[in-house]
């Protein structure tokens, strides 16, 4: 007589984590481990930002869509505690902060939407996040995308929006839209992370918008005075830059203010 098959029982699937416990992991220290001697095994956040050759977006709303997209995929269920994509961002955070953008268009924009992350838009603007890892790992629909080569005009889209916090970058630093969207990308997020878990919440609500304006010497002399008065906080953080690319190591980027 055959004995019958006992199924092993599923195992319980845990529950989604919350808000507070996902911004909790946001608002620990970052980095502290040194690069591992194989550049393969960098750990880096992939961005890739959507530039059509015929129609391209306005630069300030691209930097914003890659803001946006950075903080929603950093407070992502999937990315906190118990999530698929817990592990990944853990290992990152533990390690030097490192994003990557890229440029896709056509086709390799529409690939790039297939590959794990979060897209954000702004106006004709987008721009999407990817679950960071190891480099020598990266999704070959990412990796054969440019990361030079393609630049948008400096625009002038007005002040600020109201009630809506505020990216300053430095514009005497001339970085180009890839390096922008980087450093605009770290200052959302540690923004995000300097926040009390309300203030992130009431953010989130608002779909985490902001405004991403090149500072004159003026603003940036002002947007500076509140992080060296006050240190980097809830209401203003700096992004100072390891200086890899483009900028010498310890230059000041970017400045996120909370509010304008």
């Amino acid at each position: 007589m055959t004995e019958p098959v006992t199924e092993p029982a599923d195992e319980p699937v845990p529950p989604p984590s919350t808000f507070a416990e996902r911004h909790a992991v946001l608002a620990l220290k970052y980095g502290g481990r040194e690069d591992p001697p194989d550049p393969a095994d960098v750990l880096a956040m992939p961005l890739v930002l959507h530039i059509s050759k015929a129609d391209p977006p306005m630069r300030s709303e691209l930097l914003a869509a890659a803001a946006i997209a950075t903080v929603r995929i950093c407070l992502d269920e999937r990315a906190g505690p118990g999530g698929e994509w817990d592990e990944q961002f853990r290992a990152w955070t533990s390690a030097r902060i490192r994003k990557v953008a890229r440029r896709a268009r056509g086709a390799q924009w529409e690939a790039a939407l297939a590959v794990d992350g979060v897209t954000a838009e702004v106006g004709a603007a987008q721009a999407r996040a990817f679950v960071p890892g190891r480099v020598g790992d990266l999704d070959s629909r990412i990796k054969k995308l440019q990361i030079v080569g393609t630049d948008l005009e400096h625009d002038d889209p007005g002040p600020p929006r109201p009630a809506v916090p505020v990216l300053w970058i430095d514009r005497s630093l001339d970085m180009t839209v890839g390096k922008a969207a980087a450093q605009v990308a770290h200052a959302s997020m540690l923004l995000a992370a300097a926040m009390s878990v309300e203030q992130a919440r009431a953010w989130a609500e608002q779909g985490f918008e902001c405004s991403v304006r090149d500072a004159d010497p003026e603003q940036w002399a002002s947007a500076r005075a509140l992080v060296d008065g006050n240190g980097d906080g809830e209401g203003a953080v700096a992004v100072r830059d390891a200086g890899f690319t483009e900028v010498a190591p310890g230059s000041m980027t970017v400045i996120a203010l909370a509010s304008p």
